[in-house]
């Protein structure tokens, strides 16, 4: 399995990785096709991740940048001078063109005409502007807010669905992943979030839209397998104009998502998912470690309302955890300790648990790019990390409890299998039956047959 690059939580180094993902998929003949894809399925679909000298030296310069450190004009051991220099003065360039320093901005692109360069990056990079706001900031997401229109879209009594998370990479890890997923047949695909590396629309197309048309042979009519997305930090990091686009293109107006959160209830009245919009405010690379994501009062009034007016079991979905044993969320103490819980989210999940009176079965999200249940922590019955969907993580990356949390979560430890030193991917699969259970089952690519792990939810 091969390691993909590194993603960060810095809206510019996520652009950046983005538009030099962009320029190498330009590069690549577009009629090579990935083996087991249809023809016409571009290659674009599948970054060659860092097989390419170009990511590659995209992704060490983008970690030096940050961890603060300074980006040497000599290329590392190992690393194509050539590829560096382009890399390194594509990422100048890029700065200098946002904060609109001409001078510096004609002087990088004379010293890539002089070198020989491929000049097409300043039109590339002409282009990424308009994902950034006033002095680099991120630019503005055109968030949705609730309105009379918003109503619960419908699901099967006995439908099957199938819960990713973290999955958009656009790599042939991805689609090998997707078509385990299509085995077991879904009738309903939700994606809990993060398209990468900043969910711009030609990463929502080549990293999305296309890999879930092919692998589900999606043609756009009304019998096709209906899909589902949410926002993780990922997706806003260039202003969501990518996912705001995307959730026109992916159903029939009838079941068409009408915003970055949603309501999909079965038409017996015994199980809906409801699913909240937490990577709106996740944004700020320096607040890593102790920001709070939370969800807009107006958005958190209508949730509230979906679930009050339920008589049935709610499923909680977003892409932010709730709490995690191995993820910091928010500030230490002054005594040092953690908090293991976002109490902005808490707060909201006591007021859904509250008007549900005992019939939320369970919170799915991702965002923490492995697979953790939980045991009942909070009122929460049954929290689930299912962030294994897409971002190689090594063998014993992140898979270490915080040793500081106050009152840590229980675990219900299920161990991933390991691939060559990387965890295995994965899914979830949520089974509702005709006597009015519902079943989680959870698959690993290292076996697509069976389970790791079933329960009743």
């Amino acid at each position: 399995m091969a390691i993909e690059p590194l993603t960060f939580r810095d809206h510019f180094l996520s652009l950046y990785q983005s538009l030099i993902g962009q320029q190498v998929r330009s590069a690549l003949d577009a009629a090579t096709t990935m083996p087991g894809l249809a023809t016409g399925m571009v290659r674009a679909a599948s970054m060659p991740g860092l097989a390419s000298g170009m990511i590659r030296a995209a992704t060490q310069i983008a970690s030096l940048t940050d961890q603060g450190k300074a980006v040497p004009t000599t290329a590392p051991p190992n690393f194509s001078q050539e590829s560096w220099t382009v890399a390194r003065l594509v990422l100048e360039l890029m700065r200098a063109q946002v904060r609109g320093d001409t001078a510096r901005v004609q002087q990088i692109q004379d010293e890539l005409q002089d070198g020989g360069y491929d000049p097409s990056w300043a039109g590339t990079i002409a282009e990424f502007i308009q994902h950034f706001g006033p002095d680099g900031t991120r630019g503005k997401i055109p968030y949705i807010p609730p309105n009379d229109a918003m109503k619960p879209l419908p699901m099967p009594p006995t439908a099957t669905v199938a819960l990713i998370a973290d999955w958009g990479t656009g790599t042939a890890t991805a689609v090998n992943l997707l078509k385990g997923v299509a085995q077991q047949k879904p009738d309903i695909l939700i994606h809990l979030g993060d398209i990468y590396y900043s969910g711009t629309p030609s990463e929502c197309d080549a990293n999305f839209k296309r890999i879930v048309d092919n692998v589900f042979n999606r043609t756009g009519a009304d019998t096709d397998i209906p899909v589902f997305t949410m926002t993780g930090n990922h997706d806003m990091y260039s202003g969501g104009v990518g996912y705001y686009g995307l959730l026109k293109t992916l159903n029939p107006p009838e079941m068409r998502q009408p915003a970055s959160f949603f309501c999909l209830r079965d038409t017996a009245q015994r199980w809906q998912f409801v699913a909240m919009d937490t990577g709106l405010h996740d944004y700020d690379p320096f607040k890593v470690t102790n920001v709070l994501t939370f969800l807009e009062q107006p958005e958190e009034d209508w949730l509230t309302a979906r679930i009050a007016e339920f008589p049935g079991k709610t499923i909680l979905l977003s892409h932010h955890q709730l709490f995690s044993a191995f993820a910091q969320i928010g500030a230490p103490a002054a005594d040092g300790t953690l908090t293991p819980y976002n109490t902005s989210l808490d707060k909201s999940f006591s007021r859904f648990n509250a008007v549900a009176q005992g019939r939320i079965a369970a919170w799915f999200w991702g965002h923490e790019h492995t697979m953790t249940l939980y045991g009942p922590y909070r009122g929460l019955a049954k929290g689930r990390c299912i962030g294994h969907g897409g971002v190689p993580v090594l063998v014993g990356t992140g898979s270490t409890e915080l040793t500081k949390l106050k009152e840590p979560p229980p675990l219900h430890t299920v161990p991933l299998g390991v691939d060559d030193h990387i965890y295995a991917h994965g899914f979830t699969i949520v089974r509702f039956k005709d006597d009015g259970s519902a079943e989680a089952s959870y698959y690993q690519d290292i076996d697509y047959a069976t389970p790791m792990f079933v329960e009743t939810l």
